[in-house]
């Protein structure tokens, strides 16, 4: 893989061109966009892969939801269904997608949760329910410029960071980097626990922040506990386990189970993997399964892993928690 990338290396500068003048139109206003008088606050990447969005979502939602009438917007990748799809209890993984399925999963009528390739109809459509939304969170929105959010959040991974990366196809990024200006808020995610104040200035230094932006630092917490629907686990109490995953980079997760000295095997799929009959009859012979949030919403229908099946929660630890939230509140309010 990595040589069909360098292979392709002079396909960059033909990729570049082509999303820096998209973006030179939207931001001359050539191409449309669609703004509103109502919070709209999208997270997104400039990277392909897991960044991290689905939990920062997650605690958007936790932040907001007791105040605000929440709902979150997303594209519903890989799901079966077609349009505009909103959450309900008859609702299935593949109506939403499994991310936004998960979002539902968990929060349930609290918020509510939609998906709609086309961004800006969905949003119409959700202001037009009796019961509509004062916030709309979108999710992996940052390059859907049809619709202006009023709050941008930009996530980057403390192990591949923006400024270090190229353009599709020999790098990751969908956009060059200067595409980074639309940010209100930059989050540097997956870093160490003990990141030291060092490195994060040597970071700063090298996301050249503008005016308007600010910067935060983030990390990832595994439970103690695995969960299924109706019980759950002490982690380090597990016998030997298979560890399934079906997300961009599983290696943060594998780096923690190790680091319990935990015995497991490690089954590999691609990200948004759709487990085939094959898949599920290999699973069928394990003893012990435990997966990821994400990929138990796919798996979890399936009656003959039931007894068998477990996930491993994440939250999103935000260092200067305070400001971040102090930040997005206002932005909410104004």
């Amino acid at each position: 893989m990595k040589l069909i990338r360098k292979i392709l290396f002079p396909i960059v500068p033909i990729y570049y061109l082509v999303t820096w003048l998209r973006n030179k139109l939207y931001d001359l206003g050539i191409k449309k966009s669609v703004s509103y008088n109502f919070p709209v606050i999208c997270v997104g990447n400039l990277s392909v892969g897991g960044t991290g969005k689905t939990p920062m979502i997650e605690y958007l939602i936790r932040l907001l939801k007791d105040d605000f009438k929440v709902a979150t917007l997303s594209r519903g990748y890989k799901r079966k269904s077609k349009g505009f799809q909103i959450g309900d209890k008859n609702t299935t993984v593949d109506v939403l997608g499994d991310e936004p399925f998960q979002f539902y999963s968990k929060f349930k009528d609290d918020i509510q949760v939609a998906v709609d390739s086309n961004r800006s109809e969905g949003i119409n459509i959700l202001r037009r329910l009796e019961d509509y939304p004062e916030v709309i969170l979108l999710d992996d929105a940052f390059q859907h410029r049809k619709v202006k959010a009023g709050f941008n959040i930009l996530l980057t991974t403390y192990g591949n960071i923006y400024t270090e990366d190229f353009v599709l196809p020999t790098g990751n990024l969908r956009e060059p980097r200067s595409g980074a200006k639309r940010a209100n808020v930059i989050i540097v995610t997956k870093c160490p626990k003990d990141l030291s104040k060092s490195e994060k200035v040597a970071i700063l230094s090298k996301l050249k922040l503008q005016n308007h932006q600010f910067t935060f630092f983030s990390s990832i917490a595994y439970a103690d506990e695995v969960f299924s629907n109706d019980s759950s686990k002490n982690l380090e109490s597990l016998p030997n386990f298979t560890l399934v995953t079906g997300i961009a980079n599983a290696k943060p997760l594998v780096d923690f189970l190790e680091a319990k000295n935990l015995n497991f095997e490690h089954l590999n799929f691609k990200d948004h993997h759709d487990f085939s009959q094959e898949d599920i009859l290999k699973l069928e012979k394990q003893e012990l399964i435990v997966t990821t949030e994400k990929d138990y919403m796919r798996l979890k229908q399936y009656e003959s892993l039931k007894e068998k099946l477990f996930y491993l929660p994440i939250t999103v630890i935000i260092d200067n928690a305070l400001k971040f939230n102090e930040i997005i509140k206002q932005a909410v309010k104004r």
